[in-house]
């Protein structure tokens, strides 16, 4: 199974994290989280839920394959690039985080993180969820592109027929999982 680091900004979209660490704790793969400050805030705004807690309602057999870091601990493991991973999805990602990963600029934890990532060339996957996009937010997004990011906007697709809102998260989420390489059939594909 895989080892993901998944960060957690402040940028609204809280359910697609909810749903992706759900999905990969579901299947046995090892998670590191951290959140920003922000990202801890509008989490508990959005899913009325810590990121402490976030786990609370799956099986307690899972609490083991999740570790979860304070923003600010610059020597986590996930900060040194000899901290094996198969990558990283900030999900929701802010157009500051996003900004900071593109500068390389890591002054807290989520950032050095992403900056490991692409220094090592590991898989890196940013899922910004902002509305419109300013003319600095698209060059940044360019310039992690050019270095092999996947950037991957919570723009879910409408071809499966959605009925719930969960069924959008879904798509979203299942196309994060896509992009890391792990199976999943959380929508109905194109056919």
């Amino acid at each position: 199974m895989s080892k993901l680091i998944i960060g957690i900004t402040g940028a609204s979209g809280s359910i697609y994290a909810m749903r992706l660490v759900e999905i990969l704790l579901k299947q046995g793969h090892q998670i590191h989280l951290v959140a920003t400050d922000n990202g801890r805030n509008v989490f508990q705004s959005e899913t009325e839920k810590s990121i402490d807690s976030l786990t609370d309602d799956l099986p307690s057999e899972y609490m083991s394959n999740i570790t979860i870091y304070n923003n600010s601990d610059l020597f986590a493991p996930i900060s040194s690039g000899s901290f094996q991973t198969d990558g990283m999805v900030v999900i929701p990602c802010s157009m500051s985080t996003l900004g900071e990963i593109a500068a390389a600029s890591s002054k807290n934890l989520l950032g050095r993180a992403a900056d490991v990532c692409l220094k090592e060339k590991r898989r890196l996957v940013l899922v910004p969820r902002e509305t419109p996009l300013n003319i600095i937010h698209m060059k940044n997004m360019l310039t992690l592109s050019e270095a092999g990011t996947v950037i991957l906007p919570a723009s879910p697709g409408f071809y499966q027929k959605p009925r719930t809102l969960d069924d959008l998260v879904d798509f979203i989420v299942s196309r994060v999982l896509d992009s890391l390489g792990i199976q999943n059939d959380l929508y109905n594909r194109w056919r």
